[in-house]
């Protein structure tokens, strides 16, 4: 494949002034110091970074805020220079970094389109003729003539984003560009970068915390930590599960809950413990498996009975809802919670779970005119990491950016 990205122990550091504290009172009104007092520290946002891009990659980078994701699109940019290491790129780089990154405030958005196209190198021949799709794709079509000063912050990225979208870059470095706007733009998006980079062989690399995101377009991924990167595993799955556990550290794998002691207490529902085992009883193994049926038992205290209690349970590792449910939605379920302790368990069946993180979250609530809802800080959480089992290993999509990969039932005629 094509080498069209290649960063080679990149480096950036940044020098960090201090102002030295007044020692009397005309010095701080007056703002007055000792030079001789100023003294300096720096600190590396970056550091020894390599990596190879590709022709026709998506590349997603992720980390915690202050990792040096922005400042290595800055750097790819030619915004900021490397303190060390070198890049080398094959290719027009078009960037968006920040909401109308490269616009000017007092020129139209028409006049903006061709002043970014410009600054790409393209003719004004060649923008023209991008220039319809642009605008289309973009949505601000009665607004093309008004100075971008007087956009919305939703306008802003959407045209900023069709510009650096449609314009002939072979790379695309795109910063948070879904942060701002609505789903449906979100999910154009998403489309579009796809397409760029399957028809027309660009090149992208995509900072976000949207892991749905990164799972969905990418496929490849890097993590960094305090400029550093620790993902040796490119692989995006992997390197979410790793951006998750660095988040919360040691919390790769917790299988039970219970109240601590002292802590809330709700007057009419008090959570006391959340346990998951294999559907059996038995403890779930070090590498939980996909093929596995798992069974949540989970103890509670109400003041008073609820007929109309329900929870969400089961999550992604970024957070997404993947089901909610209830005993009591099964008419068949002659189950009524009373006052005092009250426990429910309930199975997750096999071949339903993906190989991916997932979280199980109450989030209680009663309809019917019970009246409360467990504030989500209080919710018990476990999490369990789950693996391949061993009669999918030959079945590449199982390593695939879905959440869920049930086995259905299937006739053929």
């Amino acid at each position: 494949m094509k080498t069209v990205i290649k960063i080679e122990k990149l480096g950036k550091r940044f020098v960090l002034p201090h102002r030295p504290v007044p020692r009397t009172f005309r010095e701080a009104l007056a703002g007055l110091t000792d030079w001789r007092d100023r003294r300096e520290d720096s600190f590396w946002a970056l550091r020894g970074l390599s990596l190879n891009v590709h022709r026709g990659d998506r590349i997603g980078i992720i980390g915690g805020n202050g990792s040096g994701k922005s400042t290595l699109l800055k750097i790819l940019s030619r915004i900021t220079p490397a303190t060390e290491g070198r890049v080398k790129l094959l290719g027009r780089v078009s960037s968006m970094l920040e909401v109308g990154t490269g616009f000017h405030p007092e020129l139209t958005g028409r006049e903006n389109v061709f002043l970014n196209g410009a600054v790409l190198g393209m003719t004004r021949a060649e923008i023209r003729a991008r220039f319809d799709e642009i605008v289309a794709f973009s949505g601000v079509e009665k607004f093309i003539d008004m100075p971008v000063k007087r956009y919305s912050s939703g306008m802003y990225v959407r045209l900023a984003f069709a510009v650096a979208a449609h314009l002939d870059s072979e790379l695309l470095l795109l910063d948070e560009v879904l942060a701002v706007g609505d789903a449906e733009f979100q999910m154009r998006c998403l489309d579009k970068m796809r397409s760029i980079t399957s028809d027309e062989g660009r090149t992208i690399l995509f900072v976000s915390h949207n892991m749905m995101a990164v799972r969905s377009l990418c496929n490849r991924a890097l993590v960094l930590s305090h400029g550093e990167r620790i993902s040796t595993d490119e692989e995006v799955g992997s390197c979410i599960n790793l951006y998750l556990r660095e988040r919360q550290p040691g919390g790769e794998r917790q299988l039970e809950w219970r109240r601590p002691a002292g802590t809330f207490r709700h007057v009419a529902f008090t959570p006391l413990r959340l346990e998951l085992h294999l559907a059996d009883g038995s403890p779930v193994p070090e590498h939980p498996s996909t093929g596995a049926s798992y069974r949540v038992d989970f103890y509670f205290e109400t003041k008073r009975p609820h007929p109309g209690l329900y929870y969400d349970f089961l999550f992604s590792s970024g957070g997404v809802p993947l089901f909610s449910a209830s005993p009591w939605e099964n008419p068949a379920a002659d189950y009524q919670v009373r006052a005092g302790e009250n426990h429910v368990a309930w199975f997750i069946p096999p071949g339903l779970l993906n190989a991916v993180n997932y979280r199980i979250t109450l989030r209680a609530a009663a309809s019917g005119g019970g009246g409360f809802r467990l504030p989500s800080e209080h919710a018990p959480e476990l999490r369990l990491p789950v693996s391949v089992c061993d009669y999918r290993q030959a079945r590449p999509s199982l390593a695939d950016r879905r959440l869920l990969h049930p086995e259905l039932g299937w006739e053929f005629d």
